[in-house]
């Protein structure tokens, strides 16, 4: 299940590098035939999603290497760091994008052949939703927060080809305005999309606790063997595709060693099944009131 789960990983980053490069030639192409502030824009984001994609390939090949002798816990904030460095590369795009775009505000310019600016956009959604649909589709299989931050902002690509598209429709119909206004939209939601990868991306490289939802649950396969009376201490986070999980579980005192330790990993095994990419850590307590019985 992990090498599936590490193809589809790697599988998604090539689809994302593709098809940012596809995108670029072509914006590039409508840039020079339109000189449309909307393509500039959707230019630049294109750019900068291949910068971003590239990294990402290369980073999560990295954090998809088994652990070493230096790393003894993986490799796996590889991801994280991939997706800090998508954030940085994306905020500053979008600053760009905004200091050029206050300049055509005020400095108007003529746009020529938007027709041929307004089929690249629609190709462009096309592309980009097939791609968004596969990337979602790995995200629920795998979780990988790398493909999840690429996801992420090829989404808002959608969001920008849609409004590039609104902004050339407007400028046909006479908004001389329309294309330099959305693309200063565009500008600002991109720098939005920038700090929120950002922030999640800290998030996780600060050991961040796992979703209340998969706590909640690891409490609950844990307390259901009859002979655990209570779990604490527990303490979570994830690198890369690794889930990290270690708790103090609280037995009869008067257990055997041998029974105490098949407990834990009668504990271990169920919590595994249901988290198949965790490293699990249990330390096993004697509940005192139960092994004082008899003192």
């Amino acid at each position: 299940m992990r090498a599936k789960s590490e193809q589809l990983i790697i599988w998604a980053t090539r689809a994302s590098v593709a098809v940012a490069f596809t995108l670029l030639i072509l914006k590039i192409y409508a840039w020079i035939v339109t000189g449309s502030m909307g393509v500039l824009a959707a230019l630049v984001d294109s750019l900068l999603d291949l910068a971003a994609s590239l990294i990402n390939m290369f980073a999560v090949r990295y954090a998809l290497e088994p652990a070493d002798e230096e790393h003894r816990f993986g490799h796996g904030k590889a991801e994280s760091l991939a997706g800090l460095g998508q954030a940085i590369f994306i905020g500053s795009s979008a600053i760009f994008l905004l200091m050029y775009t206050v300049e055509r505000i005020f400095n108007p310019e003529l746009i020529e052949s938007p027709e041929i600016g307004t089929w690249v956009m629609l190709f462009s959604m096309a592309l980009t939703l097939v791609l968004v649909a596969y990337q979602r589709y790995v995200v629920r299989k795998t979780n990988s927060i790398a493909v999840k931050a690429d996801s992420l902002h090829y989404s808002a690509d959608l969001v920008t080809n849609a409004g590039i598209l609104l902004g050339l429709a407007l400028y046909y119909m006479g908004w001389l305005y329309s294309d330099p206004i959305i693309a200063l939209l565009i500008g600002l939601y991109i720098l939005k999309c920038a700090i929120e990868i950002g922030y999640e991306a800290i998030q996780l490289l600060l050991d961040r606790e796992l979703p209340d939802e998969e706590i909640n649950q690891i409490e609950s396969l844990a307390c259901e063997h009859e002979n655990v009376i209570e779990i604490h201490d527990l303490r979570t986070r994830q690198s890369g595709q690794t889930k990290f999980i270690q708790f103090h579980l609280v037995m009869d005192g008067n257990m055997t060693l041998l029974a105490a330790h098949d407990l834990a990993d009668e504990v271990h095994d169920k919590i595994k099944e249901f988290f198949p990419q965790s490293d699990i850590i249990i330390h096993q307590d004697p509940h005192t009131a139960i092994a004082n019985v008899g003192d």
